[in-house]
């Protein structure tokens, strides 16, 4: 693919984010054809999303059928009629091989195979005129003029509790990982012991993958584990909960509701009830309302303590192989190299790193749009799942379509 000198807008990103807003840009405006452009290093759609769910064995999505890329809310249902058997209950929670083949026929309903570029953007510069656009730097050494950007890759860096900075760099390197750099398929854990900090939804995957490779799962995290079928409430889909939640003035409140509403990590009714089964069957530990303070690699193991340690020993005298952190990732506008010159050239309000965006989700003073948890300000507490894609999606498009939306000069 041939890279031009300048383009109308820029998708960063090749996820489900990024999929919707290019489908619901279409179906609003067809002559956008051949104005956008997609970038990821990938070069295809999807592949970071397709390689995780393969990378974790995740059976089938959190996300009812009712929430996917296409315009047309019954799309999936549709796709999946002759495979009735791959949608999953409660409410028809697509399997992972169904959702990906749907996406794929979605990549080909609106003839999208060759729209991502296979490169990453390294750099997003303004230019000097106002809202003249910005300037992209590739990592392949190119550049690109976008009249607009819109960044869909998800903006969350992985979270490290405060305690790993404190190990010495003498262990190897795969005997500590953040979930995000974890293979399942790659491993052999037999007669291993796995320490796995977190209690959602990722460290339950984490545990039943270790268990069927052989391995004695601990599982550690700061409060009692406990199951809900979504990340939030189905109200926050709709005006039940975000009237409030849109006439509340105050950012930083909005952020505190957004917290309640998601309420840390969780795990599904049949997640809690499989890993309560193989607690039974002595194969998972669970330590909960406790958390680890120190980690020592000594004689190739894992010296763990607890911050109870004083009143119980827990895991003090467990030797452990290896340690999995499923703790989540961290939204922070002010930490995201991409934004750093937009940063610098239209400072921004922010609330506890999430940056106050205008209905449009566009960065104030410049044609910049932002989906993903970056948008909850705006979008609410499902701005990072397939239903905040569609959410983000509906803002960001009229003011892409309609130019009497655009920014003055």
């Amino acid at each position: 693919m041939a890279l031009p000198t300048y383009i109308d807008l820029t998708v960063i990103g090749s996820g489900p984010h990024a999929l919707t807003l290019v489908t619901h840009l279409l179906q609003k405006k067809k002559s956008m054809r051949r104005r956008f452009l997609v970038f990821d290093p990938s070069g295809v759609w999807m592949d970071r999303w397709h390689h995780q769910f393969a990378a974790l064995e995740i059976p089938h999505l959190r996300s009812p059928a009712v929430h996917q890329p296409d315009p047309d809310p019954h799309a999936l249902r549709t796709f999946a009629e002759s495979r009735r058997n791959e949608l999953f209950a409660p409410y028809d929670l697509p399997g992972t091989r169904l959702f990906q083949d749907f996406c794929q026929s979605v990549i080909s309903k609106w003839e999208l195979e060759d729209c991502v570029y296979p490169a990453q953007v390294m750099a997003i510069k303004a230019l000097e005129r106002r809202n003249a656009g910005f300037s992209l730097d590739l990592s392949n050494g190119q550049t690109i003029i976008a009249r607009r950007v819109a960044i869909a890759s998800g903006g969350g860096m992985p979270n490290f509790p405060d305690w790993v900075g404190q190990i010495p760099d003498n262990y190897p390197g795969d005997r500590l990982l953040h979930s995000n750099y974890v293979d399942l398929r790659r491993l052999q854990l037999q007669g291993e012991r796995v320490l796995i900090v977190g209690g959602g939804l990722t460290s339950g995957h984490l545990a039943v993958g270790a268990i069927q490779r052989g391995a004695k799962v601990l599982l550690v995290s700061r409060r009692s584990v406990y199951q809900k079928l979504f990340d939030a409430d189905p109200g926050w889909l709709g005006p039940k909960y975000l009237k409030d939640f849109w006439t509340e003035p105050d950012w930083l409140a909005r952020w505190e509701m957004i917290q309640q509403a998601r309420n840390g990590g969780s795990m599904t009714p049949e997640m809690l009830t499989q890993l309560r089964r193989l607690e039974r069957d002595g194969k998972i530990d669970f330590y909960e309302r406790c958390q680890v303070s120190q980690a020592r690699w000594k004689e190739d193991r894992w010296h763990v303590c607890c911050d109870n340690s004083a009143v119980h020993e827990c895991i003090n005298r467990e030797p452990i192989d290896r340690i999995w952190l499923a703790t989540g990732s961290q939204l922070d506008a002010l930490q995201q190299p991409l934004l750093q010159d937009v940063l610098d050239r239209y400072p921004t309000k922010m609330a506890k790193g999430l940056p106050v965006v205008d209905e449009y989700l566009r960065w104030q003073g410049c044609e910049l749009f932002i989906m993903g948890g970056l948008a909850a300000l705006q979008v609410g507490p499902t701005a990072r799942n397939l239903s905040g894609a569609r959410a983000a999606s509906d803002r960001i498009v009229p003011a892409l379509t309609k130019a009497s939306l655009a920014l003055n000069s």
